[in-house]
């Protein structure tokens, strides 16, 4: 069967010249699965693994039949949960529609609101933005949702788990109800479930693949490793000795380990590697994953602030320095590899403490990972990190016994206690003027007597 190519779904010329500058001819199978659905005006749920061009599967269909707004409101709204993915759909789409008219503006959070408001001065067309900035500009009346015809959510998964709900519940009562919903997901959790019963009208769903199935073209290995110091000394021996690992993506659980790698990576490789995560400034981020993706350095260290819809070329290799507590999140972080139809590797670093999590990622994915063995050569460092050590737990802690009526009204011991010998009046002889009458009448009547 001949393959179908962009050309066969009738889209705009001018959005076909831009396809072919950017090399791409044949749409992915969840591009090919989305035109039709979308085009028909129904709300549309779609579930797919990390790396099938969702992006361009809710554009173009969404391309092929938008038109200039005379007001300069925005028509279209998508809506992405991290700032990266707002500037890298904002950037797709400044390319799609370079040769027609349409105004394309991306907001985020993190920079100066009133300036933000001053982009909307020409007006726009298709807006992309986080929950939070969105309704911030509207609830200032510097954008309105009254003319959105088309609301597209990617990663609607991340945005909730995120806590987005609010927000997001407040941008669909800003909008009128006649509109259609166009939603890209990961995976379907729950949280999904319940928010397309109250908020969306029997959405088509399209889906490639079942939550958790793993990427085919992506070989994942594993390494039982002592401690995250064991870890640090691993990395360091795969890097020298694996000239492949020419692009490396390192996922670390948080920040703060994110930076104790990082210090210790720039020691033995300086200038090579950068690190980013959510206490990075806008810039230094954009900066990090502009230098990453050119190639001018040979990897980045980070948290899952990278591991959702972010589209860099050509990563070599996903490493989990740490195992995700969250199965799914395995799936997003390797998903950064063996993209556009090349093959990736994922690694994942293993203590005795994470191997339940690995099962859990296993579970999900109904595939068995398989193990290397660990390298005789690398140097097993027995010093952990606060993380590491164990927590100390008092076998025989002191009960303090209190009676009924609380810790305020326990009894006293007895050489404690006090007698109550009354009032100072009680105790001392009255004071001429402090007394009361009838002690003042007793002092006069002996006065007289004498």
């Amino acid at each position: 069967m001949e393959k179908l190519t962009f050309a066969d779904f009738d889209l705009p010329v001018k959005i076909l010249d831009v396809l072919a500058d950017l090399e791409l001819f044949e749409p992915t199978p969840i591009q090919e699965k989305s035109l039709k659905p979308i085009l028909s005006g129904r709300d549309v749920m779609g579930i797919a693994q990390t790396g099938t061009g969702k992006t361009l599967a809710y554009l173009l269909p969404v391309l092929k039949t938008w038109k200039y707004s005379k007001t300069g409101n925005p028509t279209v709204l998508v809506l992405v949960p991290t700032r990266e993915l707002v500037v890298q759909v904002t950037e797709i789409l400044e390319k799609l529609t370079e040769n027609i008219t349409a105004r394309v503006i991306g907001i985020y959070g993190g920079k100066n609101i009133n300036t933000q408001k001053l982009l909307f001065n020409d007006g726009c067309d298709i807006l992309v933005g986080t929950p939070g900035r969105v309704m911030d500009l509207s609830i200032d009346n510097a954008i309105s949702l009254k003319e959105v015809q088309k609301l597209i959510i990617d990663e609607f998964d991340e945005m909730l788990n995120l806590g987005f709900r609010p927000q997001l519940t407040h941008i669909f009562e800003m909008m009128k109800e006649k509109r259609q919903n166009i939603l890209f997901s990961a995976t379907m959790t729950e949280a999904v479930d319940e928010m397309l019963d109250v908020y969306f009208a029997n959405p088509i769903e399209i889906s490639l693949a079942k939550s958790g199935t793993p990427l085919e073209k992506i070989e994942q290995i594993g390494y039982k490793v002592e401690n995250f110091n064991t870890k640090i000394n691993l990395l360091e021996h795969l890097l020298k000795s694996d000239a492949d690992m020419s692009k490396v993506l390192i996922f670390n659980n948080n920040k703060r380990h994110a930076d104790l790698l990082f210090t210790k990576i720039d020691e033995l490789f300086p200038e090579q590697f950068d690190v980013i995560h959510s206490n990075k400034s806008q810039n230094y981020r954009l900066k990090a994953m502009k230098r990453f993706e050119n190639e001018e350095i040979r990897g980045l260290i980070t948290t899952d602030v990278m591991a959702r819809g972010l589209d860099i070329s050509n990563i070599t290799h996903v490493i989990n320095f740490e195992t995700p507590d969250i199965p799914e999140q395995y799936i997003h972080r390797i998903g950064r590899t063996g993209r556009a139809d090349k093959e990736g590797k994922a690694l994942v670093f293993v203590t005795k403490k994470e191997e339940p999590l690995l099962l859990d990622i296993e579970l999900l994915m109904d595939k068995e990972l398989k193990f290397n063995e660990f390298p005789e050569d690398v140097k097993i460092n027995p010093k952990k990190i606060a993380a590491e050590e164990d927590q100390v737990v008092m076998k025989n802690p002191v009960q303090v016994k209190l009676n009924e009526g609380g810790g305020a009204f326990h009894e006293k011991k007895a050489k404690n206690t006090k007698e109550n010998w009354g009032g100072p009046s009680k105790r001392k002889a009255p004071k001429k003027f402090g007394a009361n009458r009838a002690q003042q009448k007793a002092i006069s009547k002996s006065k007289r007597k004498k």
